[in-house]
């Protein structure tokens, strides 16, 4: 059903069936991202040359497997079995029937995966959230990924050299798996983040002037990327470091404690403790795991980046004021209109939208044509 489903055959009632199952299966759950990032390698990459005997013999092997596992399937119905055996049949459960499916399947794109990148060249896994989406995966270590809208993850392929290396653009929040001989590290504009286990937000926009990291629990060690290698920041659960993305290096002013020197004097690095007792999903920092889109005190000018990555639109400033005007508030699910209505309710400013453009400005310099308030 899995490769139904990849291929795009599968019904509407069977992907719905799959869905439902992986709610409730982890290890089917990753087993079927595994297939899926395989399966799109495999579509998009150039035809490798011809295998050698031993591959050749191994690949056609599994295709054997496979296509006799699909052939039982579809005559399963008209085979005359035991009394016995049937009634043991009607009681497994539709996830043994996957996993049994998944094992083959598996193994056919393992054996095409390892051939490929045994005779090319491949580039890196990447993973994309485009403007106006979000999405979850689970990487080759079990480690969860949520990627915000407008943002990317790389990953060697294999994922297991004896340091596990992700390159983030944008915002993710990681739920790392902890193996101690195994470091985890996010490469992240100018910092790199080092963890052995533990959950965080990373949100390192090209357009954003700083570079912030959120710790949920666990340990964390934040050194400038390249050059001369300082002690590492050490971040601790329930703490934000923001940092400038240009020029970084600067002395740490840690909340409760005396300001240290973990990087040479310079620009800023701030260390901002956060609220333990709200949820997650109301936190500014981790809510758009949640879909919600919190904001406090944020000028208009930073509030339209995040609009543009969430409703996939462009926003363009009439004039300067409208760009320092201040918000507090969160939106969930509201439509894009309705979003700017209700900020506009709070906050007086005219808007125009014309398809994916909105063209702003201030309460007293309405725009030509149809506004709205």
């Amino acid at each position: 059903m899995m490769s139904r489903s990849l291929s795009g055959e599968a019904t509407p009632q069977e992907r719905e069936q799959l869905m439902e199952e992986l709610k409730h299966q982890s290890i089917l759950l990753q087993q079927y991202e595994m297939m899926r990032r395989m399966w799109e390698g495999q579509n998009e990459a150039a035809k490798p040359a011809q295998p050698g005997p031993v591959e050749a013999a191994r690949i056609s092997r599994i295709l054997q497997l496979s296509a006799a596992e699909q052939a039982a399937q579809q005559t399963e119905a008209a085979v005359t079995v035991p009394a016995r055996v049937t009634r043991l049949l009607h009681r497994q459960k539709l996830y043994g029937k996957v996993a049994l499916a998944a094992g083959l399947l598996l193994g056919l794109f393992g054996a095409a995966y390892w051939y490929k990148t045994a005779h090319t060249t491949a580039p890196s896994n990447e993973i994309i959230a485009k403007r106006g989406s979000k999405t979850r995966t689970i990487l080759p270590d079990g480690s969860t990924v949520w990627l915000n809208a407008g943002s990317r993850i790389q990953y060697e392929p294999g994922f297991n050299g004896a340091v596990r290396e992700v390159t983030l653009q944008g915002e993710a929040f990681f739920d790392v798996v902890k193996i101690p001989s195994r470091p985890f590290i996010v490469h992240a504009g100018e910092i790199n983040i080092k963890v052995l286990g533990t959950a965080f937000d990373v949100k390192s926009y090209d357009e954003d002037k700083t570079i912030e990291t959120t710790l949920i629990r666990g340990l964390v060690q934040i050194t400038r990327a390249g050059g001369q290698q300082q002690a590492p920041i050490l971040l601790h659960p329930h703490q934000k470091i923001v940092l400038p993305r240009k020029d970084i290096d600067g002395t740490v002013a840690n909340a409760g404690k005396p300001a240290g020197a973990a990087m040479p004097a310079g620009r800023l690095a701030r260390i901002i403790p956060i609220d333990s007792s709200m949820k997650e999903d109301v936190r500014v920092e981790t809510s758009w795991v949640y879909n919600r889109l919190e904001f406090r005190g944020d000028r208009f000018n930073e509030l339209a980046h995040k609009l543009e990555r969430w409703y996939n639109i462009d926003i363009h400033f009439e004039d300067d004021a409208a760009q320092e005007l201040s918000f507090n508030g969160s939106l969930e699910n509201e439509t894009m209109e309705q979003a700017f209505t209700e900020l506009a309710a709070a906050v007086p400013f005219q808007f125009k939208i014309s398809n994916n453009e909105v063209y702003i400005r201030s309460a007293d310099k309405p725009v030509p044509g149809v506004t709205h308030r």
